[in-house]
């Protein structure tokens, strides 16, 4: 799928979710908690995170979401991932990762519990480029990042020459539920 129609299909899915006024991402779980009716949990993860392990992660439990993120970046990034985990959660998303054993000793009330996980390793699936572009539209919207560039013709290339822009995937559709 061309980004662009990745693109309108992810701003149809944001354009239901209650992005509060001032934007913090914060209240805006307080918001998908209530509008969910369960608990959405925010936690940074115990440490710096290194290449090739999470910078975040959404776990889903039988009663609660969590939301894991990079405390050691900043707040801007902070807020990327974030939002990139709740991409997965409103598309409702589901893991490839069959043994959800190796979640079992994150820090939650009951690990046992743990019916799918999230982490945020991989940008090439189609999942995660609709969780990418969810985070990028939510951020747009709340004025945290510029709205997308215009220019077409031969600025248009340069642009996209640079790697300021293009497509962002191949198929994706995202199904929430």
């Amino acid at each position: 799928m061309h980004w662009r129609r990745l693109r309108r299909q992810c701003e149809k899915v944001i354009g239901e979710i209650p992005l509060p006024e001032p934007f913090s991402a914060q209240e805006l779980c307080t918001r998908l908690a209530a509008e969910r009716s369960r608990p959405l949990h925010l936690l940074p993860l115990p440490t710096p995170t290194a290449p090739g392990t999470p910078s975040g992660m959404w776990l889903a439990t039988e009663r609660a979401d969590y939301v894991f993120y990079d405390a050691q970046t900043s707040p801007l990034h902070q807020e990327h991932i974030i939002m990139h985990e709740i991409g997965h959660m409103v598309c409702d998303h589901r893991s490839g990762i069959d043994d959800l054993r190796l979640y079992r000793h994150i820090d939650i009330a009951d690990p046992q519990s743990i019916r799918q996980a999230l982490p945020r390793l991989r940008y090439s699936d189609e999942q995660e480029q609709e969780a990418e572009m969810i985070a990028t539209l939510i951020l747009e919207a709340a004025g945290r990042l510029p709205a997308p560039s215009r220019l077409s013709g031969m600025l248009a290339g340069l642009e996209s020459a640079m790697g300021l822009r293009g497509q962002r995937g191949t198929g994706a559709s995202c199904s929430h539920g």
